[in-house]
């Protein structure tokens, strides 16, 4: 690996801005703001929008697509449409 190329690989703080809930990590974002952590040490803090605390995916509550509807939603709009094969 070449030297003084790459960013800093440190611990840094992730927060989830909607539930609050903070967690250790290791990354390359540094930040202004800094949080005192459980061990006694102060790190950067990064706050982000979503995180496997509040994803709808890791939750539970993630909506289920109705994609039958979607598609009968399309016909109405725009028509039935019919496939060709190509070179005919």
């Amino acid at each position: 690996m070449k030297a003084n190329i790459h960013p800093d690989y440190q611990p840094v703080i992730f927060k989830d801005a909607s539930t609050g809930k903070a967690f250790l990590t290791r990354s390359t974002l540094t930040s202004e703001a800094f949080l005192d952590w459980e061990d006694g040490n102060r790190y950067p803090l990064v706050v982000v929008d979503v995180t496997s605390d509040s994803h709808p995916f890791w939750t539970g509550a993630q909506r289920v697509l109705d994609t039958a509807g979607r598609v009968q939603k399309f016909e109405r709009r725009y028509g039935k449409r019919t496939r060709t094969t190509p070179g005919t």
